[in-house]
């Protein structure tokens, strides 16, 4: 058995790709172009599955990616409700790679059609790992409230089962799970492994550790983080199947005149360059949202999902206009409508108006405060950071909440 974990760290996620006797499988992957393909090439396999743990709500499925690039099967929960021709799945049923067998858990809990895989290698009937989509995960579980708050109560009640359930593997079973540390799909943080085993989980785990079932529905729905805006979307693309990227259209270069035309027309400017340069200078009513990791996240949370976006770049622009449309697409935003060729500075060359505001280093604030020269302190951290810890007389508004308090809050200065 071979076994590659690919890790997506902005959004906190694990593919995986298993293979046997020159065939392959993916579990859970990503909406990114030729990634999976590239790897299976590199190991001489062909990749004949894809295999769904669940409907996502975290990130458009490259389930149907796949299958365009390699005619693999799609296989899914049978209770799913997916709209497009898929393999169904349901406990007990088994999908053959090579030498290997991997045989359908009904697990749910995190969603309610969830299922997990068990992998059996040859004849025998003693699992050897385990994908956990979102129901078992490294030091925790999946959380239960990412579908509203009337399924939340049974969901959790049944992720208590399900856990209980997936702790009888033997001691020896990798866990591998979707969600991982820098989820917002998880129930509390997690730690920074990406994989474990039945017997570490035991060991460690606070969902398997709570035997009381009331006491785990308490826990596992108390202290959750916010999730992005962007979530509400995701399940009903990846039920009906997301358009192939080679039909989507490709965002080209603007001049600062097509920009403003895009930008009267509804579009959203989204400035991906660092946060020193864009208080130095941005193009006003424009976005601030770092190209790292989590750009794709961040602009879920703060722009419309429904409205299209211009992006303006760091150096080289070519680079970064490829992640940030991959960090984009993962999420479903498509109506990319261009980037600013040149930049900000080729906007302040044809005169156009510029925004800026002073920056603060941590000692500087801390003296200004001290010295009671600041008036007002806003803190945009997650509601449990704050009831963690905060500066006295600050005021709290958590940042995916901006854009619909930038009036209130403006009034109150």
């Amino acid at each position: 058995m071979e076994l590659e974990v690919l890790v997506t760290l902005g959004l906190g996620d694990n593919s995986y790709l298993i293979a046997s006797e020159g065939e392959a499988a993916l579990i859970d992957p990503q909406r990114d172009p030729g990634r999976y393909p590239a790897l299976a090439e590199s190991k001489g396999v062909a990749i004949r599955h894809v295999l769904e743990t669940h409907v996502h709500n975290d990130y458009v499925s490259g389930a149907l990616e796949v299958r365009a690039a390699t005619g693999a099967e799609v296989v899914a929960p049978a209770a799913g409700r997916y709209e497009f021709p898929f393999h169904p799945i349901s406990e007990g049923d088994e999908v053959r790679v090579g030498d290997l067998r991997l045989r359908a858990l009904e697990t749910p809990g995190h969603t309610p059609e969830h299922v997990a895989y068990s992998v059996y290698e040859g004849s025998g009937e003693v699992p050897s790992a385990v994908f956990t989509g979102g129901s078992l995960m490294v030091g925790g579980a999946g959380r239960t409230d990412l579908l509203g708050p009337a399924l939340t109560d049974s969901l959790t009640r049944d992720q208590f089962r399900t856990l209980r359930r997936l702790a009888a593997l033997p001691d020896d079973t990798l866990v591998l799970p979707t969600h991982g540390a820098g989820s917002f799909c998880g129930a509390g943080p997690a730690p920074k492994e990406r994989t474990s085993t039945i017997r570490e989980e035991r060991g460690r785990n606070n969902a398997l550790a709570t035997i009381d079932e009331e006491a785990f529905v308490r826990q596992q729905t108390s202290g959750l983080l916010a999730f992005p805006a962007y979530y509400r979307y995701m399940a009903p693309i990846n039920r009906a199947g997301p358009r192939l990227l080679k039909d989507l259209p490709k965002p080209g270069p603007l001049t600062p005149e097509e920009t403003v035309a895009v930008v009267e027309a509804g579009a959203t400017i989204v400035d991906g360059r660092w946060r020193g340069a864009f208080a130095r200078a941005h193009i006003p009513g424009s976005v601030n949202v770092e190209l790292a990791d989590s750009f794709g996240s961040y602009v879920g949370w703060l722009v419309p999902f429904d409205q299209p976006v211009v992006l303006v770049l760091p150096e080289p622009e070519g680079d970064a206009l490829g992640e940030a449309v991959v960090q984009l697409h993962r999420v479903g935003y498509e109506r990319l409508d261009g980037f600013l060729q040149g930049g900000i500075e080729r906007w302040r060359a044809t005169g156009r108006p510029v925004r800026s505001y002073r920056v603060s280093g941590l000692e500087q604030m801390c003296r200004a405060y001290q010295a009671g020269r600041v008036t007002r302190i806003l803190d945009v951290r997650q509601g449990t950071e704050w009831d963690k810890g905060h500066i006295p007389g600050s005021t709290h508004v958590f940042v995916g909440d901006l854009p619909d308090r930038v009036g209130e809050i403006l009034k109150a200065r």
